[in-house]
């Protein structure tokens, strides 16, 4: 676990006020206390890799949903794509994206918000980046110094809406490794 408890109330913060402002509709099937994960467990159920889905929006308004690596760190979609990606357009000229972590019916987090670039071509990286950096080296193993990473834009979804269904938490949470 990354998150600090600073970081921990933000992202607790964020679920209870996404689904505080949801639809009926939404708040009917995400029920607080028996549908839904704190931060905690958001945190436990997303260590990893996770495969999201990822919407960007094309110069004429037309959403493009891909796949990609995502990681959760300090409270926040950690993804990446090649700077050449069709998404990395998109978020170069329209940083709006939603993000979708599944697992069949048992789990589903929702997240919409802006994505930063970490590492932007000719630009001075966030100052994040180097301990981000060190986190995907370490995940996906290789050199930090190779130039292939230079190919890959990384970014940082900061997040304007999050909510985290779980169909089964405790079934859920039992099947992760403890922390």
């Amino acid at each position: 676990m990354f998150e600090t408890a600073v970081e921990l109330h933000e992202l607790q913060v964020l679920l209870d006020t996404s689904l505080a402002r949801s639809s009926s509709h939404l708040k009917s099937i995400v029920l607080p206390g028996e549908r839904t994960l704190d931060a905690e467990q958001v945190v436990r159920v997303c260590r990893g890799m996770c495969t999201l889905a990822i919407a960007t929006v094309t110069r004429r308004g037309e959403p493009r949903i891909s796949g990609a690596d995502g990681h959760l760190l300090h409270g926040r979609w950690i993804i990446g794509t090649h700077r050449q990606a069709a998404k990395a357009q998109h978020l170069a000229a329209r940083p709006g994206i939603s993000a979708t972590y599944m697992r069949g019916e048992q789990l589903g987090i929702f997240t919409h918000g802006h994505a930063v670039p970490l590492n932007p071509e000719g630009s001075s990286s966030d100052p994040a980046w180097p301990t981000v950096r060190d986190y995907l080296v370490n995940h996906y193993g290789g050199d930090g110094d190779d130039p292939s990473w230079d190919e890959s834009v990384w970014y940082r979804i900061t997040p304007s809406w999050m909510v985290a269904y779980s169909s089964d938490p405790v079934g859920l949470l039992n099947q992760q490794p403890p922390v």
